[in-house]
C-alpha cells in the first residue's frame, strides 16, 4: 500500500523561497511578469504565508509553505463537471490537463486555495526553451493546474525500482521543493509505511494539519513552531 504525503517544519522554514523556485524550475511553471504581478495574478503551485506570532517588540515571524493538500476527500473532486481531477490509488488528487476546459469550479471549491488558472500560453525565447524539463508537459492556456507531488520523480523512482526487483525506498523519492530546502524542513515518503521518516513526524505531537475540522483528511502536515 502507499499514499504519498508530506510534512512540513515550520520551526525549521525560514521563508527563503527555495522551495518556490525549485517548484517552478521542475514542473515548467510560467512566470507572469511584473505587471501581471501588480494585478494579483500569479502561477505558483506552492506559496509561503507569513504570520506574526507575540506583540512588539517581541515579535517572531513563522512561515508556513502551502501546496495542494492532496485530501482524501478532496472538495475539487465531486465538482469537475469533466472528471479532470480524479485521487490515484497512491493517494495523489491528479490532473487530466487533457480533458480540463478550465471551468474553475474546482478551484472555487478548494478550501486552501492552491489550484491557479493557465490564463495565457508562456514564452520561452531562445535559449530559454532548454530549461524545460522534458518529463513535464508545458500546459496550454485554459487548463486549471497545481502540485503534483512531482508525479514525475515518483513514477521515474518506480520505475528504477521495479527493474531492480525491490521497493522504494524511505528517502528515495525527493519532490523538488523538499530537494531544494536548503533548511531540510521538508519531508517527504510514503504514510503508509509506519517505519518512513514522514508517518513519524506525522505522528509528532507538534503536528497538525490546516483547516482539519472541515473533514478533507490531507496528506500534507505540519510540525508546529517552538517557543
Amino acid at each position: 500500500m502507499t499514499r504519498w504525503g508530506m510534512v512540513f517544519d515550520t520551526d525549521r522554514c525560514t521563508g527563503c523561497g527555495a522551495c518556490v523556485v525549485a517548484c517552478h524550475a521542475e514542473n515548467n511553471i510560467q512566470t507572469v511578469g511584473e505587471d501581471e504581478a501588480r494585478k494579483g495574478r500569479s502561477m505558483h503551485w506552492l506559496r509561503i504565508e507569513r504570520h506574526y506570532e507575540g506583540t512588539f517588540p517581541d515579535v517572531k515571524v513563522r512561515f508556513t509553505p502551502v501546496l495542494c493538500q492532496h485530501c482524501a476527500s478532496a472538495p475539487c473532486e465531486p465538482v469537475c463537471p469533466v472528471y479532470a481531477t480524479y485521487r490515484t490509488p497512491e493517494g495523489l488528487n491528479a490532473m487530466v490537463y487533457s480533458r480540463c476546459i478550465g471551468t474553475r469550479y474546482c478551484a472555487n471549491n478548494c478550501p486552501y486555495t492552491v489550484r491557479v488558472f493557465n490564463w495565457h500560453d508562456g514564452e520561452w525565447p531562445e535559449p530559454l526553451e532548454r530549461q524545460l524539463n522534458p518529463d513535464v508537459s508545458v500546459r496550454p492556456a485554459g487548463v486549471m493546474e497545481k502540485c503534483t507531488f512531482c508525479v514525475q520523480r515518483i513514477q521515474d523512482a518506480q520505475s528504477l525500482a521495479k527493474d531492480d526487483d525491490r521497493e522504494v525506498g524511505d528517502g528515495e523519492i525527493q519532490t523538488a521543493c523538499s530537494q531544494s530546502c536548503p533548511a531540510r524542513a521538508i519531508v517527504f515518503g510514503n504514510l503508509e509505511d509506519p517505519a518512513s521518516e514522514v508517518v513519524r513526524l506525522a505522528r509528532s505531537e507538534r503536528s497538525s494539519q490546516l483547516l482539519e475540522d472541515l473533514g478533507t483528511h490531507p496528506s500534507v502536515f505540519y510540525l508546529r513552531g517552538g517557543e
